[in-house]
């Protein structure tokens, strides 16, 4: 086999094995993450809570993980743009797309300038799934500051920019004209389902809130109840692990295959 056609088969068999190495340590890692995560206490707004707080030292639980449902402690928002729709958390991302011309490549590149991110926030409190009449409460403190998948997407609009020849004109002399508008609503809505990451503070005997942790660690919300965020994490290490094996399968058959190519090369010679 001359080297001229080796030579790609070398760096396919090497690349193959090389990023199944990489996925197969991103699924180690994944799988460490998983561990991590099970190993954080899990909690209701229930009576259960209230108990071990109580018990608890300074009645606090460092960093725990409480799922719940949403509910506004007062009026929640409503969404600027879809009707009936109720959040306590919301987010309004407004940005403008532009064309700008280069006259090194005589050509119109994309520019996306102007943009505009306004977030509202309600006090709103977390309720056992369920409960008819929840008795017990998780104020969920500070929500601008976690971190997450917690927003859900409601709207979604482009306007596309319509100028007459004034502009046309004043557009080819600046070298530069606008295109669209994107409008974006992201809302955290009133009874969905989220998980909330932090420490867990029992104040003035019955009331229960969720704070950033004080030990550094990071403040989560995350949508969803706290099987179905463990069950996003296992799949996400399914498949780097799913991309490691198949990267190792395609490496092992070529290397195989021209192997088996060479040997057979070698009896016809000495036949």
């Amino acid at each position: 086999m001359s080297d001229t056609f080796a030579t790609p088969w070398a760096l396919l068999i090497g690349s193959s094995f090389a990023f199944s190495g990489l996925f197969y340590h991103l699924y180690q890692e994944k799988k460490k993450e998983i561990i991590q995560l099970k190993e954080i206490p899990k909690f209701q707004p229930d009576h259960h809570l209230l108990k071990i707080l109580k018990a608890s030292p300074h009645h606090r639980l460092q960093y725990v993980a409480v799922e719940g449902v949403i509910q506004p402690d007062g009026e929640p928002i409503a969404s600027q743009f879809v009707p009936k729709c109720f959040g306590v958390v919301q987010k309004v991302i407004i940005q403008e797309n532009w064309k700008v011309w280069n006259s090194v490549t005589n050509q119109w590149t994309d520019k996306t300038t102007n943009k505009k991110v306004t977030s509202n926030a309600v006090p709103f409190s977390l309720v056992s799934p369920g409960a008819y009449i929840p008795d017990t409460l998780v104020k969920v403190q500070s929500p601008l500051e976690a971190s997450g998948d917690f927003l859900e997407l409601v709207h979604k609009q482009r306007k596309f920019s319509q100028g007459g020849v004034v502009d046309a004109v004043l557009q080819g002399v600046s070298g530069e004209r606008p295109v669209s508008q994107d409008v974006r609503e992201e809302m955290l809505t009133v009874g969905k389902p989220l998980t909330a990451f932090g420490e867990v503070i029992l104040e003035y005997g019955e009331k229960i809130s969720i704070h950033p942790p004080r030990d550094g660690r990071t403040y989560v919300l995350m949508a969803g109840d706290h099987r179905s965020f463990i069950q996003r994490h296992e799949g996400t290490a399914g498949w780097w692990k799913a991309l490691a094996a198949l990267c190792g399968i395609t490496g092992s058959a070529v290397l195989a295959g021209l192997i088996y190519d060479a040997t057979k090369g070698h009896g016809d010679r000495r036949k």
